[in-house]
């Protein structure tokens, strides 16, 4: 697994995760900024991830790092819409 990161440059978040073979792949929300808040817009998994759990960390790390930098997130994307119900101890960094 990477650190989880924003580059900010693509307006995406993204975070490897290493699939069952041990090759790194990627997992990434794209978003779109409104002021301290983050549509997120897209979060989608390297296909060969998908039922591994590597989204749901994802998400996790995207939710402690909103947090940390004061931000708020407002997701659009049906997966994050989900896993942000799912997962009220987040209910404070939703917009």
């Amino acid at each position: 697994m990477t650190d989880f990161r924003d580059v900010r440059a693509d307006q995406r978040f993204e975070q490897g995760f290493a699939d069952p073979e041990g090759q790194l792949r990627t997992v990434f929300a794209d978003y779109a900024v409104q002021g301290t808040t983050r549509l997120i817009l897209h979060v989608e998994a390297d296909p060969v991830l998908r039922g591994t759990g590597a989204a749901g960390r994802f998400m996790q790390a995207l939710g402690e790092h909103a947090r940390a930098e004061g931000l708020k997130l407002a997701p659009r994307c049906g997966y994050a819409v989900a896993w942000l119900k799912r997962h009220p101890e987040f209910d404070d960094i939703k917009a």
